[in-house]
Formats: C-alpha cells, sequence, structure tokens
C-alpha cells in the first residue's frame, strides 16, 4: 500500500497557486483513475485506489503547507504504512517551470512543508516527486511569490506537468522509482 500525498494549502485563496501544485497533481491523478478525493479524515481529503495492483490512498492535506507532516503521520499511523510507501509531490523553485524531479530520499532543499513531513517521520527517506514552479523574481518575497499564481501563458505548460507527474506516480509504483526517474528527470 502507497500513501500519495500532494502538498499545498486549503481554502479557495490559495487555489492554483504555485504552491499548491501538488493538489493539482493529485486531481488530475484521481481523475486518470476514477478516484473521488473528497472522504476527510486524518486531517485531509482522502480517497482510495489502485495503481498497478498495489493499494494506494491519495490524499490532499488540510493542515496547510507547512504542518503537511501532521496530517501524512497520521495516515502512515493509522495504515501502518513506512516512509518508503510514501510519495510525496510538491513544488520546487529550483526547477524552471513544469521540469520534474524525482528522489527516492533526501533533504528538504528549503521546502517547509518536506521539513515539517520529515521531522513528523523522523526520516528523509521518502520518495517525493518535485514539480518546476521557477525562480522567484529579484527582490520579491517567497511567500508572495508562492502563493501567487502562474501567468495565463505559463497554465498550458503547468497542465502538462500535472499530467506528467500523475504518470510518473504511476510509472514509480508500476515500474519503480529508477524507470521514473530515469523517464522523467530531464531538463527542459
Amino acid at each position: 500500500m502507497y500513501i500519495i500525498a500532494g502538498l499545498g494549502n486549503p481554502t479557495r485563496e490559495y487555489d492554483k497557486t504555485r504552491h499548491n501544485v501538488g493538489f493539482e497533481t493529485i486531481d488530475r491523478l484521481a481523475d486518470k483513475l476514477g478516484i473521488s478525493v473528497e472522504e476527510r479524515k486524518h486531517r485531509a481529503f482522502c480517497g482510495k485506489g489502485i495503481i498497478g495492483g498495489e493499494k494506494v490512498i491519495l490524499a490532499k492535506p488540510q493542515t496547510f503547507m507547512n504542518l503537511s507532516g501532521e496530517s501524512i503521520r497520521s495516515i502512515a499511523d493509522f495504515y501502518k504504512i513506512s516512509p518508503e510507501q510514501i510519495i510525496v509531490i510538491c513544488d520546487d523553485i529550483n526547477l524552471t517551470e513544469g521540469q520534474l524531479r524525482i528522489r527516492g530520499k533526501g533533504s528538504a532543499g528549503g521546502h517547509n512543508g518536506l521539513k515539517n513531513i520529515i521531522a513528523h517521520l523522523g526520516t528523509e527517506n521518502f520518495p517525493r516527486v518535485r514539480i518546476g514552479v521557477g525562480q522567484k523574481p529579484e527582490g520579491m518575497d517567497l511567500a508572495d511569490y508562492v502563493l501567487g499564481r502562474f501567468p495565463k501563458q505559463q497554465q498550458e505548460l503547468m497542465e502538462e506537468a500535472y499530467k506528467n507527474a500523475a504518470d510518473a506516480v504511476c510509472m514509480m509504483i508500476e515500474e519503480g522509482e529508477q524507470a521514473a526517474m530515469n523517464h522523467y528527470n530531464r531538463k527542459k
């Protein structure tokens, strides 16, 4: 069994912001698999399904980004899922818009949501799919940037990134992390 957690912030105020690319990807994955992600438990919206014969729980933590670990830890404890079976999807300002980077483990890289997950799980050893949102413009506040929306000309590119990230998660489960890394960790 896997937990696939897309990170973001709840409420309409944050809908479609750079920080919510994890939520967007979970929505695309749910559509692709015919899973409803509306059950409210473990401080998240959750849905259950199957990918490649494996049971999966899709989750959109509702704790706000910086407390994502609370929700993910609750789900992991309830289902007795090890960190290696938790796939986290989040934004990354160090990648160009739409670029994907898959890793089997690693540091938070300055991402507060990942920091909180690492703190609650007690390990950095969980796979993640990072989706590039581009670097913030010089002189702009980081929070304002990640809580801002993509310009119209980037929306189609990001839509493709969400679809690719959803496909990458499926490949990670069906063919393994290495296959997904080989396929998706390419420069745009």
